[in-house]
């Protein structure tokens, strides 16, 4: 028979806030009260115990985190390295892009009259406005741009490594795209299609036949090498989408080649859809471990809350404690080759490294 001292052994601390607190210092606090917050707490404890870890850090980012204000703070965590491979929406690129060429989002209302939005050629997402116009440049821009290209099939993650490039040389500007190209992190779009991106791609293959081919089963080949060759993996899932199942299956797809890998050993998702309904984005760590996406001993955390309120204070709590970490000692790649394979086993674009 259960005892109540077994259960009852670790009372809660009510959060008590004082002057100067460091986001660390705050998020400490978080572990001895509830709810979300201590998941919060949890996620951050689990992130720090990645980057002293050895493994390979995937990153998802789905929902409109870019033009919900994002982009600099995931700009940031690529650039000081605090993930490995980026998983992405065509949409939180695109938005990122069109910041990085100068343009604005704008603070809008919810319940404005579309209509009246719609004939002054305004775009909204929920509290958020853009130009119509200034998306079209950059679809034109996107277009004029893969019409430079040799007309040849390109994976998801090469396009996106030389458009960073582009975009850098262009501008300048740090963003997803261009930090990302300067940190050698390899970004995958899987569902590029569905995206103003993939639109600019339509757009370009008008202007000159044979450019605009994306070959995301590649991009399946790639993501499955980095688990083979890297065996110790993590996900960190931010709104759940495509990008979570695309991260999520790369173990799935690494087992069929080599049986001993059995999933990511530290999963964090921060989604706000539920699982009951069944679909993917809400589904719960364990159930897709039931996958083989997470190895039975994975330390894992889901917290249910909108992105755009934690990742400031978990990116803020990083900034914190860096200087207090040893560095870590990161995955390269070559990421200016096409993709190919090695003796019918699924090898990255480029050649992947080993840790020096």
């Amino acid at each position: 028979m259960a005892n109540s001292s077994s259960f009852l052994h670790s009372p809660t601390k009510p959060f008590k806030a004082e002057p100067n607190l460091k986001a660390d210092e705050i998020l400490k606090q978080m572990e001895q009260i509830s709810f979300q917050g201590r998941n919060l707490a949890k996620a951050y404890r689990i992130w720090k115990r990645m980057l002293t870890d050895d493994v390979l850090i995937f990153f998802g980012i789905a929902g409109a985190l870019s033009a919900g204000g994002l982009r600099l703070l995931i700009a940031q965590i690529i650039a000081n390295r605090w993930i490995d491979c980026v998983v992405s929406t065509g949409a939180n690129l695109y938005h990122d892009l069109h910041e990085t060429r100068g343009r604005y989002h704008y603070i809008g209302d919810a319940s404005v009259d579309d209509s009246l939005l719609q004939k002054a050629r305004i775009d909204r997402v929920y509290d958020t406005y853009a130009s119509e116009d200034e998306f079209i440049d950059n679809d034109n821009w996107i277009a004029d741009y893969a019409t430079n290209l040799e007309a040849r099939p390109y994976t998801s993650r090469e396009f996106l490594f030389k458009l960073g490039k582009h975009l850098w040389d262009e501008t300048g500007t740090d963003g997803i795209l261009t930090s990302a190209y300067r940190a050698n992190v390899p970004i995958f779009c899987p569902a590029i299609a569905d995206s103003s991106i993939g639109m600019g791609l339509s757009q370009g293959r008008h202007l000159k036949s044979g450019v605009g081919y994306i070959d995301v089963i590649g991009d399946v080949i790639e993501s499955t090498n980095f688990v083979i060759r890297r065996r110790r993996t993590a996900s960190i899932v931010l709104g759940g989408g495509t990008p979570k199942n695309f991260i999520n299956q790369a173990s799935v797809q690494a087992e069929f080649y080599c049986p001993e890998i059995k999933g990511h050993q530290y999963a964090l998702q921060i989604i706000t859809d539920v699982p009951h309904y069944g679909g993917a984005s809400g589904s719960s760590l364990n159930e897709a471990q039931s996958w083989g996406k997470l190895s039975a001993d994975a330390d894992r955390v889901t917290v249910q809350a909108d992105a755009t309120l934690v990742l400031p204070l978990l990116v803020s709590g990083l900034i914190s404690t860096d200087s207090q970490r040893q560095p870590r000692t990161v995955p390269r790649f070559d990421l200016s080759n096409p993709v190919i394979s090695v003796e019918g086993v699924p090898f990255p674009n480029g050649r992947y490294e080993e840790y020096p």
